[in-house]
């Protein structure tokens, strides 16, 4: 049995450690008195893994290139504290999106050794609105229940974003929850309207919110404004460059259930310079990616740096740690990851208590080579 010191965040608050992790990976048992967070912070703090639902690349690979390009990608993230994550694919052909899948498929059947646990596929287009593409290659068409079916039974498909504007999408969203997939709202040019009549439907998030959507207006409130009122999930990119620090307070504020995503491309983890996003070629300079137009085109974001980023912007190390891990496992419908009790998955990362800075991970119960 491996036993971890430190101030640990459990669902009941802080105690002050330690974690045993069992030999099956998972946690054997926690102990510990409780502890205020300004107590433990004056300690290594132990946290549950970092779980990111949107992830495209990293380490230099791109989902969409197949090959071993996502076990490259689930190491990369690992070693900066990301535990579990979604390999997420780009507007394409269909044959090529085909052909990601089934690059991916091993690496979710069996985690890379060394990796993040990859836990399905997000599917990220095709089913997109034309004007609100942003990054995304232009090759999106209107989805099917029986295409939609064909390329899970290539790879587990977990999470499928949608323009709910498109003919047919609202009564998809009806189909899609009934078999099981989970329905983002994104890359849409969708009024207010129609985003509550896809929440309605059964469509429980939001892609990216504020980016690559209608925005909020108070004659027109849009996508944007269809999430602050009425949703109780959805994912944004605290990079501090997809979304102002006033946009992500407001949501902050209006959405219960705000998780944090990376939308990392091939350009995280490594210097500046050209790297792949599917069929495009994007730059990485100064933090940002771009496309050669100037258009952010995903990030080179890891999470620890987005949990940075939020103690940066005030939040407690407890929310910081909510948001980044424990909110996206439950929007997967996930006990065992996001949450540091017994019977969960050995998924831990170690950070400096006053900084918050990444100092240990482990995967599964492996100690992750930093």
């Amino acid at each position: 049995m491996n036993t971890l010191a430190g101030a640990l965040l459990t669902p009941a608050g802080w105690r002050s450690g330690p974690v045993h992790l069992g030999a099956d990976g998972r946690i054997a048992a926690v102990d510990g008195a409780p502890l205020t967070e300004e107590q433990a912070r004056q300690a290594p703090c132990l946290l549950p893994g970092f779980v990111d639902l949107h992830v495209h690349g990293g380490g230099g690979a791109d989902t969409m290139e197949g090959g071993e390009a996502v076990a490259t990608l689930a190491r990369t993230h690992a070693r900066h504290g990301s535990t579990a994550l979604l390999a997420t694919t780009m507007t394409a052909p269909r044959d090529e999106i085909e052909t990601a899948l089934r690059a991916i498929a091993p690496h979710i059947a069996t985690r890379p050794t060394g990796g993040a646990r990859v836990l399905g596929v997000h599917l990220e287009g095709p089913y997109l609105n034309r004007e609100r593409l942003g990054a995304q290659p232009d090759f999106a068409v209107t989805a099917t229940q029986a295409e939609v079916l064909a390329l899970h039974a290539l790879a587990p498909i977990r999470l499928v974003t949608i323009a709910p504007e498109l003919p047919g999408h609202l009564a998809l969203i009806v189909a899609l929850r009934r078999e099981g997939f989970i329905v983002q709202l994104g890359h849409s040019a969708a009024r207010y309207g129609d985003g509550v009549a896809a929440l309605a439907a059964g469509a429980s998030g939001f892609t990216h919110l504020f980016n690559a959507m209608s925005g909020l207006h108070h004659r027109e409130p849009g996508l944007a404004g269809a999430a602050l009122a009425h949703a109780e999930r959805a994912e944004l990119i605290p990079d501090l460059l997809h979304v102002h620090e006033g946009a992500i307070r407001v949501a902050l504020r209006c959405i219960p259930g705000l998780y944090c995503v990376t939308d990392a491309t091939a350009a995280a983890g490594m210097p500046d310079g050209d790297y792949k996003l599917g069929r495009h070629t994007v730059h990485k300079c100064l933090g940002a990616v771009r496309l050669a137009d100037g258009t952010l085109a995903g990030s080179a974001l890891t999470m620890d740096r987005a949990l940075a980023n939020l103690l940066q912007l005030g939040l407690p190390l407890a929310e910081a740690s909510l948001r980044t891990s424990t909110l996206a496992a439950q929007h997967l419908g996930l006990a065992d990851r996001g949450v540091l009790a017994p019977g969960a998955w050995g998924d831990v990362v170690q950070v400096d208590g006053a900084s918050g800075a990444l100092q240990r991970v482990w995967v599964e119960g492996e100690a992750i080579a930093r």
